[in-house]
């Protein structure tokens, strides 16, 4: 791919990741949130964070896939960034306008609300992974360990996933889309991996 489009994409990649903020800070703007912004601002943010987890996690399937895609790979790491900004938006929004930064509300949360305790073991799975999402850290823990440690992603995917599914009404079906689209990209990679490995014996027959 070509320098000029390879930046033009990013730069469309780079806009399609602001928007929910933009629309979230328009809405602020303009009184436009709802009856209820602080639940409009988490849900916002929450469901940015599993769209831009999930989109990350079919870069490789489709890579695989469709081999002429391989240019996605340099959109994988920017879309994992933000997934993780988005989860921190997330994250800030119940410490500060639901807990109201009060350590012992949100203690008392995090043992009585398994939807809590879920979504923040998710945020934290994707710390390291934030930490570790530069060419410095690659070099440094060696591509094998880096590897290892980013597997966390499927797990944090997961534990998002049910944070959704806890938090919802019973009856609620709206975390079914995603948890769909998660389970058939999970199912995708070991496939994909046997199907390598039967082309690879067969031309070495």
């Amino acid at each position: 791919m070509n320098r000029p489009l390879l930046i033009a994409l990013k730069s469309a990649v780079w806009l399609a990741c602001l928007w929910p903020l933009g629309w979230l800070l328009w809405g602020a703007a303009t009184n436009n949130l709802g009856p209820d912004p602080t639940a409009t601002i988490t849900f916002a943010t929450g469901l940015a964070t599993l769209r831009l987890l999930t989109l990350s996690l079919a870069i490789t399937p489709v890579r695989r896939l469709l081999p002429r895609l391989g240019w996605l790979i340099k959109f994988r790491r920017l879309l994992g960034l933000f997934a993780f900004f988005y989860a921190t938006l997330h994250l800030g929004t119940y410490v500060a306008l639901y807990a109201g930064f009060d350590l012992n509300a949100m203690a008392a949360d995090i043992a009585k609300r398994r939807f809590i305790t879920i979504g923040l073991t998710a945020w934290l799975l994707l710390l390291p992974l934030a930490a570790t999402s530069t060419s410095w850290s690659i070099r440094k823990l060696g591509g094998k360990r880096w590897n290892r440690l980013h597997r966390l992603v499927y797990l944090a995917a997961v534990c998002g996933v049910i944070h959704y599914w806890w938090q919802v009404k019973p009856g609620v079906l709206t975390p079914l889309t995603i948890t769909v689209i998660l389970g058939v990209l999970f199912a995708a990679r070991p496939i994909q991996a046997w199907n390598q490995r039967r082309r690879f014996r067969a031309a070495t027959a």
